[in-house]
């Protein structure tokens, strides 16, 4: 018997549906609204959450719609299967809702069998998951740390589970920004070695003449300053794993002791004559192309093929559009906890700029995003006003439509020569409030300027062509 939360604001549906599930073998909990089921599975003060294994909800409630419920649910931590209904079926929540996490989408009115069936599949789909690894086990929390539920990421998740057992190199590349390194942990985490040490370092951040000693240690008087023997990260890391982060930017002159150290498995310190032996896995990232380098003669070929055994590519943020409002939402609750504040949710408006930007930053611009929209919003939730105004032009620019914010206006003006400053200034005013649907606070946005400038510029326009009083 499965227990299962139902949520709809119309009675007699919520009744008939309630019966359904219950004539099914299922126990079930109603609530009227999405307020109400969220307070009823979110712990309180005083108060023990009910656990539930499958929530039904409607989409358009009172209070707190369907959509929002999911998105509330996942700040509070809730990894609950839902299935989302709706009178509507409208395409784009259909769409929203699985982005957002959602198991099915069901359009009223719904055939007894169907719903069955998709509670079914739901419920089976949950129980997979949840015993794949024992609950709390190293391996499930390594892959839970890979947010997302494109294909593109499945199946980053899937090579990262058959690779990671293995004691291969590995040599991840992408644009900066994507998660490498979260790649590199996830690997080491789901590894024979998760309890051994995880060290990385980032060749391009240490100088060139330092980095050999940081690698492979020192012993005492091999230089000036050298007044004690030092281990270097492959010690360091001995029975783990050690990241070799922007490894294409390696000086080309160690690449060969680098290379040796891989193929014999034994470090040499600074200053020493005897080798030591090490049980180290490595894994080596870089955006950079390795192959264009090694034809430009800054890489080595060989040290290539020794590290690129097992090659992983990481996507970019824009090749998995689908998954920014998850990560969004993630990075919304890693800010709220840093900083204190309660913000619950972010609006259709600025969760479409969102997946309308293309992030040239990667995972880390889509983060630092979040956490400056928490830190300027004076509200419960994140508005399209928070949102850098290079962002919004950008998702302007593209043609995109802001859920009734920004219209299907052309996205450019043309003036003829002669035009002055003023009216062309008047203009560009005028034509990105046209295209914003009035929207002051976001043209403000768009055009760079402070939106006292436009109240202003407007202000002044009407009293000039203000009709004289005789």
């Amino acid at each position: 018997m499965s227990r299962i939360l139902l949520v709809d604001d119309d009675p007699q549906a919520l009744e008939s549906t309630r019966k359904i599930l219950q004539f099914a073998g299922h126990e079930v909990t109603t609530a009227m609204d999405g307020q109400a089921a969220l307070e009823t599975v979110r712990p309180s003060p005083g108060k023990t959450s009910a656990e539930f294994d499958l929530i039904i909800t409607d989409v358009r409630m009172p209070r707190l719609g369907g959509l929002e419920f999911l998105r509330a649910l996942s700040l509070c931590g809730k990894r609950i299967p839902v299935i989302l209904m709706t009178a509507f079926g409208r395409v784009e929540d259909a769409v929203w809702a699985m982005k957002l996490g959602a198991v099915d989408f069901l359009t009223k009115p719904f055939k007894r069998q169907s719903l069955l069936t998709s509670i079914e599949t739901a419920l089976k789909r949950s129980l997979a998951k949840n015993s794949e690894e024992p609950t709390g086990s190293t391996t499930v929390q390594s892959l839970d740390l890979l947010l997302g539920r494109s294909q593109i990421i499945e199946s980053l998740k899937d090579l990262v589970r058959r690779v990671a057992p293995t004691q291969a190199t590995v040599l991840l590349t992408g644009e900066s920004g994507t998660g490498k390194e979260l790649v590199a942990r996830c690997i080491h985490l789901h590894s024979s070695r998760p309890k051994k040490p995880f060290v990385a370092i980032n060749c391009a951040a240490v100088p060139e003449q330092l980095l050999e000693s940081e690698l492979f240690g020192f012993e005492k008087g091999a230089f000036t300053g050298a007044s004690a023997a030092k281990e270097g990260l492959f010690e360091a890391a001995n029975g783990g794993t050690l990241l070799l982060d922007e490894i294409g930017d390696m000086p080309y002159s160690l690449q060969a002791k680098l290379l040796r150290t891989l193929q014999e498995s034994e470090v040499r310190r600074l200053g020493s004559t005897v080798s030591k032996k090490i049980d180290v896995r490595v894994v080596a990232a870089t955006h950079r192309d390795l192959k264009q380098a090694v034809q430009e003669q800054a890489f080595r070929q060989d040290l290539l093929y020794r590290l690129e055994v097992i090659g992983i590519h990481i996507p970019a943020l824009r090749e998995r559009p689908e998954d920014i409002p998850e990560l969004a939402y993630h990075f919304l609750k890693t800010a709220c906890r840093r900083h204190v504040k309660e913000v619950n949710a972010i609006t259709d408006e600025a969760l479409e700029a969102l997946v309308c930007y293309e992030w040239p930053g990667n995972v880390r611009e889509l983060s630092n995003v979040l956490e400056r929209a928490v830190i300027l919003t004076n509200s419960d939730q994140i508005s399209i006003t928070e949102l850098p105004s290079h962002l919004l032009s950008s998702a302007l620019e593209r043609g995109k439509n802001l859920t009734g914010k920004l219209t299907g206006n052309p996205t450019s003006i043309s003036v003829p020569l002669g035009t002055s400053l003023k009216e062309v200034e008047e203009l560009l005013i005028r034509k990105t409030l046209e295209a914003t649907d009035g929207d002051k606070n976001m043209t403000a946005k768009l055009l760079g300027i402070n939106s006292r400038t436009i109240y202003r510029k407007l202000d002044k326009k009407a009293v000039e062509n203000e009709p004289e009083t005789p």
